[in-house]
């Protein structure tokens, strides 16, 4: 099992990366939009925060919620995190390259995020994934075209939802996005069981552990070191690096 995802260990360690997390790199998209501004796609996670660690260039990220829209200025050194029903839309003013660490080891991969496509595209799974998915054997030229395509199709969306009058169309936007992914649920779940749940049991383990002056989980401690799996993928915010697993 991966670094991303964990792994249960003898003596109730965890094999994973801390907390159950994943970690990519991320080099945000400079594709400008019919808006002029560059960037990567507005969508939303269900389930997991998500951490910018900003290692180079400028940009921001554009948030909604139900709070209304805030932009947070991304520059090397900032740190940036934001919970589930965030919408946000990564910013690129000048070669902006982040490293991501997502709640939850596998489960944005897993599904985890909608893109805020206009209502009529987020009927069913279906319809969704056809303006969405990006075929995994396209020539490159091709997994950009469908990237860049759905990026400004989410755009309208995204847009629209910043433009309404009220608090229903959000409202609306998210109970689509959980009848969305609600088939993936029990997948999901058992993701979170072998991550970020096995992740916090073994903690408890250990201080039990040590209250009763067992240290036999310190003779199990152990080094582990991973390469990127895959260079350059087009993530939903830009070309990503990332790990077995994600």
């Amino acid at each position: 099992m991966s670094a991303a995802e964990g792994s249960e260990r003898p003596s109730g360690g965890f094999g994973g990366l801390p907390g159950g997390v994943a970690v990519s790199h991320l080099s945000v998209y400079d594709w400008p939009a019919d808006d002029g501004v560059c960037g990567g796609t507005p969508h939303l996670h269900l389930t997991c925060s998500e951490a910018y660690v900003v290692t180079g260039g400028r940009g921001a990220v554009q948030t909604l919620t139900t709070s209304g829209y805030e932009v947070t200025p991304l520059a090397p050194g900032t740190v940036a995190w934001f919970t589930p029903g965030t919408i946000h839309r990564l910013v690129n003013e000048d070669d902006l390259r982040i490293t991501v660490l997502m709640q939850n080891s596998g489960l944005p991969e897993a599904g985890d995020a909608v893109l805020t496509l206009p209502p009529e595209y987020l009927t069913d799974p279906k319809t969704y994934a056809a303006a969405t998915v990006i075929p995994a054997d396209a020539p490159e030229a091709e997994k950009e075209r469908i990237a860049r395509a759905r990026r400004d199709l989410a755009l309208k969306g995204y847009r629209a939802l910043r433009e309404a009058d009220g608090p229903e169309p959000l409202a609306a936007f998210h109970r689509a996005a959980a009848a969305l992914v609600r088939p993936r649920l029990a997948e999901w779940r058992e993701r979170w069981r072998r991550g970020a749940e096995a992740a916090a049991a073994a903690t408890g383990d250990q201080l039990e552990r040590l209250e009763r002056g067992d240290v036999s989980h310190l003779a199990d401690a152990a080094v582990r070191a991973e390469q990127p799996s895959a260079y350059g993928k087009f993530g939903m915010c830009g070309r990503l690096d990332v790990y077995p697993g994600e």
